[in-house]
């Protein structure tokens, strides 16, 4: 009788241990990302007040963050809010702009797929790291992704494709490279990671050589957990061809960086130039891929990592000094 009560007993705490565990294994639940775009939808074209309901109780913050930070509409909590946020997007456009959105991404369970496999990798490697809860959102051609205490929301109508018709009234052929749908998942870790380890602007940390060093970490880390590589295919969306490019001319570009005595600088346009989509720099009269700064940088931060395997990824994210980095580069 006893050993069968201690064979239960045994039984039930194997069962709680292994219980615990899988609660502990991010990879067993996976992401659910939340359509708060169709609720948007619902509530200002189609006029629904349960849907206006909706995102102001159950999705309190998302509604807030949008309101206050990503349209500037004023306070969430103004009496007319709920009507000046139906009359801002009664606006034509914007109407057929959800309703393109609503067409392409029926389907975003790649995207679950994709960011749960990231999200396992990283939280294999930094165990505490917080998973925000995600959904998607219209932010009217605003920001693409946007991060708010333990919540990430992906702005679906800034990823409908290099020839959506209305990018390119608007914008630049260098600027909608980076709005289509591949790069959903690379821009959701980059963002997540730049606020959960933001850079230090402190006096002596702000050069363009400690920038790079800095953007190359983040667009390192989120290549390796998602392809387990650093080329910047993934992270910065390279072609093969710019790769390829980047690799034949990488110690002719750090010669022009010391040459021109860029590496100590913090001049903000010349890190601008190094850092942004939108401007390209010149090299012996041709232009250079866009993001070269940080490709750049993910190449001594691959370097780095490689020669010091005891470096894990949790150290290098909390890493602020980038001295010793730059001393090995030289």
């Amino acid at each position: 009788m006893y050993r069968l009560i201690f064979i239960l007993l045994s039984i039930i705490v194997f069962s709680a241990c292994r219980s615990d565990k899988q609660k502990d294994d991010f990879s067993f639940s996976g992401i659910k990302i939340a359509r708060y775009d169709r609720l948007q939808y619902e509530a200002t074209v189609q006029n629904s007040f349960f849907s206006l309901q909706r995102m102001n109780t159950e999705f309190s913050q998302e509604t807030r963050l949008l309101i206050e930070e990503v349209l500037d509409l004023g306070s969430v909590d103004m009496v007319d809010m709920n009507d000046r946020l139906c009359a801002y997007f009664s606006d034509s456009i914007l109407v057929h702009l959800m309703e393109d959105v609503g067409e392409k991404f029926k389907d975003v369970s790649s995207f679950e797929q994709r960011l749960t496999q990231g999200f396992s990798n990283l939280k294999k490697e930094i165990h505490e790291l917080p998973v925000p809860q995600i959904y998607t959102q219209i932010s009217a051609l605003n920001q693409s992704v946007v991060v708010g205490d333990s919540i990430l929301g992906i702005s679906l109508d800034k990823y409908m494709g290099s020839d959506y018709p209305l990018y390119q009234k608007y914008y630049y052929a260098n600027q909608r490279r980076s709005m289509s749908p591949e790069y959903i998942v690379p821009d959701c870790f980059t963002f997540y990671l730049l606020g959960q380890y933001p850079f230090l602007w402190q006096e002596g940390h702000r050069s363009l050589m400690d920038i790079l060093l800095y953007r190359g970490k983040i667009a390192w880390v989120v290549e390796t957990i998602l392809e387990g590589n650093g080329s910047g295919k993934t992270a910065l969306g390279y072609s093969k061809e710019e790769i390829k490019w980047c690799e034949q001319h990488e110690k002719e570009l750090w010669e022009e960086i010391r040459q021109n005595h860029y590496m100590g600088t913090t001049d903000p346009m010349i890190i601008r130039s190094y850092v942004s989509s939108n401007t390209r720099l010149l090299f012996n009269g041709e232009k250079t891929p866009p993001f070269l700064g940080i490709w750049l940088g993910m190449k001594v931060i691959e370097r780095y990592m490689k020669n010091h395997p005891e470096m894990t990824l949790k150290s290098l994210l909390e890493c602020t000094d980038y001295s010793g980095m730059i001393k090995e580069l030289n």
